[in-house]
């Protein structure tokens, strides 16, 4: 890229906010939602992960007009069918907090031999009116209680296949070595350095 491209990240997500501006670090400036002045919450109806990210990128390119990246991301439990998948940030409820998320997970769980999970994460990156998806995944497990202080949504109780550190007990870098969110993000700046696009 010769030059550093404006980027709209359609989250108000501060957690998220600042994962995505860490991963793709110099490479866009950054503007957040509230760069922007949207204020607005942005009702996700979506039955999958794309059509939540899709309905969240269209929105804000179809105000702004600048290219727009938004993500969505859901915890996927084999034990329950699936849940919370994208209904993961509102599993306890519409307003629920982390700690009343997890405490539903791991209710929902109690007694379940088996606690395999995937975290997925969907981005949609619309530019000149086309969309364009990357999708990134890891597997794990559920742990049976919190462990850690770092990251934010599920990252106390997740634990990912062949490591040893819940999400939660690990820093950036470290948890970038696993996330579902950096290996989309690495695929979309992968890809977006090929492009030629003309704004």
């Amino acid at each position: 890229m010769n030059h550093t491209q404006k980027l709209i990240l359609a989250t108000n997500n501060r957690n998220k906010v600042a994962e995505l501006n860490h991963l793709l670090g110099d490479a866009f400036e950054i503007l957040t939602l509230k760069d922007i002045g949207f204020d607005e919450e942005i009702q996700e109806t979506g039955a999958t992960l794309h059509e939540n990210a899709q309905i969240k990128s269209s929105l804000i390119f179809d105000r702004y007009g600048l290219p727009t990246l938004s993500d969505d991301s859901g915890l996927f439990v084999a034990a329950l069918d699936g849940a919370p998948g994208v209904f993961s940030a509102r599993y306890a409820g519409p307003n629920a907090s982390d700690q009343e998320n997890i405490d539903l997970l791991l209710q929902s769980l109690k007694g379940k031999e088996h606690r395999s999970a995937s975290f997925k994460t969907v981005l949609s990156f619309q530019i000149n009116r086309t969309q364009h998806f990357f999708e990134g995944a890891v597997h794990g497990t559920i742990l049976e209680s919190p462990r850690g202080t770092f990251g934010f949504g599920y990252d106390p109780v997740f634990m990912p296949l062949g490591g040893e550190r819940s999400f939660a007990e690990m820093d950036k870098e470290a948890k970038n070595q696993w996330s579902h969110r950096s290996i989309a993000l690495s695929d979309f700046i992968q890809w977006f350095k090929n492009q030629h696009f003309k704004y």
